[in-house]
């Protein structure tokens, strides 16, 4: 296993981490963990380097409000002579804090759930603007901080899913230890992307990437004009290590999370980790990945180009963030993930049903799309 300094830290972190998010488990429910196979996953991942473990309070839960199996589970497992061995991360459910209180509850809540009295990384969990303003109004900077001067928390970072200028107002509120962003290579422009990457590595942060295979599009059912593409490289490798590689090609990448579902996916990423040094891409490597990552967006069906003319909607609808989340249901062919994505990044007044097809839009639309018509497409596939 290789290891990168975790931003300032001054900790050494797995470049894979273990992300308990999609642990197997039995009968295809979600609170129903399978407890004996996601332990030998742990135990080969750990035996074998991995030093970074990864939960949330709603992991392997019902639904995203209530506590989920993944941190009991996870607790559970490491008494077993594991917790000396891990880098401990898990999140606060941002979305369901009312008031101050509440983050102590829930805190207090994950330390038992956990079985442990000090917990190394505490997130805010999936931070976009709603979220980010709430908290902020309860005062979350106090509460952070003192969590970490009674030795609780050793480290405070957030994870975010929304635009690189949300991205940089919070970098700047606060001294943060680490943060997690979304990124592989056919998300170098979503979210806050290649360009919040590389501003976290040249600020020495700590930075972690979620979502490296797109929850698993970027390696499953693969088109037959992506398969060409890569099988023209004279090095062969599986669509897996090609993504992975991508991400660890960059210095500033501290480690990737990886929610793996069986102890075939935990061999694997781990033997490809042991061969993720940094610049180790060639310039023809990385050309290729760029052509797979052009070849996959010529798949997506509204041409619209996120310059926003169109913005702002009188009935305040996203369309820009709506026909985004389109194309790429579109580019992966997979509606769930990105309606996923499509509830979670907006609020019900930004949805496609809002619009009223008034049509002040049309003429702003240097790409003279008929917006309010591929409204109707989003809306369709996405309902309300």
């Amino acid at each position: 296993m290789l290891y990168r300094n975790l931003g300032q830290t001054g900790e050494k972190i797995s470049i894979l981490g273990f992300g308990c998010m999609r642990l197997p488990t039995i009968n295809n429910k979600p609170n129903q963990i399978n407890e004996k196979e996601a332990t030998a996953m742990l135990e080969y991942g750990i035996d074998n380097g991995i030093n970074f473990i990864d939960t949330a309070y709603s992991y392997h839960g019902v639904d995203f409000d209530s506590g989920g199996r993944s941190e009991p589970f996870l607790g559970e497992f490491l008494q077993s002579g594991f917790r000396e061995k891990v880098l401990l991360s898990t999140k606060l459910p941002s979305w369901i804090v009312e008031k101050k209180e509440d983050m102590e509850y829930f805190l207090d809540q994950q330390l038992e759930r956990l079985q442990t009295d000090k917990i190394d990384l505490y997130l805010l969990h999936s931070l976009k603007k709603d979220y980010w303003k709430n908290l902020s109004s309860l005062d979350v900077f106090e509460f952070m901080d003192t969590i970490q001067n009674d030795g609780r928390i050793k480290y405070i970072g957030f994870s975010f899913h929304d635009e690189l200028d949300l991205f940089l107002e919070i970098l700047d509120s606060y001294e943060w230890d680490v943060v997690f962003t979304q990124m592989n290579y056919l998300d170098e422009n979503y979210q806050s992307g290649i360009n919040g990457l590389q501003y976290l590595s040249s600020i020495g942060m700590g930075n972690v990437v979620m979502e490296p295979l797109r929850g698993g599009n970027l390696v499953n059912n693969i088109p037959p004009e992506i398969n060409r593409l890569w099988n023209t490289s004279k090095i062969k490798r599986s669509p897996v290590e090609w993504a992975f590689r991508y991400l660890w090609d960059m210095e500033g990448v501290s480690s990737v999370l990886s929610g793996m579902s069986s102890l075939e996916q935990v061999k694997e990423n781990v033997a490809i980790a042991n061969e993720g040094y940094p610049n180790s891409l060639t310039d023809e490597e990385k050309n290729l990945i760029k052509d797979v990552s052009i070849t996959y967006k010529e798949r997506k069906d509204i041409d619209c180009t996120l310059c926003s003319y169109c913005m702002p909607c009188p009935q305040k609808v996203d369309i820009p963030t709506c026909f985004k989340e389109y194309n790429i249901a579109k580019i992966l062919r997979d509606p769930e993930a990105s309606s996923m994505q499509y509830f979670t990044l907006l609020n019900e007044e930004n949805y496609a049903s809002s619009c009223i097809e008034c049509g002040d839009c049309v003429p702003l639309c240097p790409q003279m799309i008929n917006i309010p018509e591929e409204l109707k497409k989003v809306k369709k596939l996405f309902g309300k």
